[in-house]
């Protein structure tokens, strides 16, 4: 008897995987497009631009007619443009440019496609780090994921971090309006170190971060932006990173990278003020994985296949907690670390943001 015999297909079944397989495939393949669209210009020069025909876009941006012909029709196919069969002309709507063309949008997602571009570059060394059963640190990702990380994680904390995460946690927004001492553990490119200086002129911010490269782009970043008076950006570890009596500690989707989370929040709560505050900023994930399957969860147990649950793996101790954690899993290792209050301050359909005390 055949394995088909055995189970018979179900042919309704196997339509509904097939036609999967092909709408991911496509993704997959148009993500490079997405990208290169981005560094010829053709998505900036098509916002705001009303209906272009190929010649319209390809005078505009000098890029030739036959590749814009096959690109635009790709991205019509992929619901990226709208395209006018009678007129023959693709338009970007005000949706479709506040995801591609405008970055200052809070949903701006190129930064996600240089995270993808990351996984393709690092594939071999993950394959192999898979088969012997070792981590792959932070430190040996391709480039692209440092760059598609500052990019994609920096809207959501410019909508988020000053009008709803601090003022979450408990009387912390009034502390950093009066003059406050911020740690930023795992700070990457100080996106959110930086988000909160300028907001909060009279308090500190101390950034840092185990990755040598990444201190020196947040150094940089922060004197373009003329944060340098209150921001200071240093090499170090979240068990060893130096200070004492802070009034806020935070992890910007980092805990759960970390091979040992809860020797990094023991440290923290030594270093804490005794009235001062941990916040948790964790990717959106239920407790239990049945509920995370959905495609917010899909993205987030993709990333921690092959960027979270690696860099972890790499460090001592190894949680590998992974990037769908979940609130009851946090809060057992913040117990663990010795804090007694722990409760969910606010989310977003992609955030928890937790708040932890002694």
């Amino acid at each position: 008897m055949t394995a088909t015999e055995a189970h018979p297909v179900d042919d309704g079944r196997l339509e509904q995987v097939l036609g999967q397989v092909v709408t991911d495939m496509g993704a997959a393949v148009n993500a490079v497009l997405v990208m290169i669209g981005d560094e010829l210009g053709l998505w900036t020069a098509m916002r705001d631009a009303g209906p272009m025909t190929v010649a319209d876009l390809s005078k505009t941006t000098s890029v030739n007619e036959k590749y814009l012909h096959e690109w635009l029709a790709a991205q019509a196919a992929s619901s990226y443009l709208e395209y006018d069969a009678n007129a023959e002309t693709f338009t970007l709507s005000p949706e479709q440019a506040l995801a591609f063309a405008d970055k200052d949008s809070p949903v701006y997602l190129m930064g996600g496609y240089h995270i993808l571009s990351s996984a393709f570059h690092d594939r071999d060394k993950i394959t192999e780090a898979f088969r012997e059963g070792r981590g792959f640190g932070w430190h040996e990702h391709d480039p692209e994921l440092f760059l598609g990380t500052e990019q994609f994680f920096r809207p959501g904390y410019r909508t988020h971090l000053i009008s709803e995460w601090l003022p979450a946690i408990d009387g912390m927004a009034e502390k950093l309006d009066r003059g406050a001492v911020v740690a930023d553990i795992g700070c990457g490119h100080g996106v959110s170190t930086a988000v909160m200086a300028k907001a909060y002129p009279n308090s500190t911010f101390r950034g840092f971060d185990y990755h040598a490269a990444s201190i020196d782009r947040a150094k940089e970043l922060a004197g373009e932006s003329g944060l340098n008076g209150n921001t200071t950006f240093d090499k170090a570890s979240a068990k060893d990173f130096p200070g004492e009596n802070y009034d806020l500690i935070c992890f910007f989707d980092c805990l759960h990278d970390m091979g040992d989370p809860v020797g990094a929040l023991k440290h923290s709560r030594d270093a804490l003020a005794p009235d001062g505050a941990i916040m948790l900023v964790e990717p959106f994930a239920n407790d239990r994985l049945s509920d995370n399957l959905n495609p917010v969860g899909r993205m987030y147990y993709a990333a921690s296949t092959l960027i979270c649950t690696p860099s972890s793996l790499d460090q001592e101790v190894g949680a590998g907690l992974g990037a769908q954690a979940g609130e009851h899993r946090l809060a057992q290792i913040a117990a663990d670390a010795g804090l007694t209050q722990f409760r969910r301050a606010t989310e977003t359909p992609f955030n928890l943001v937790l708040e932890a005390k002694r």
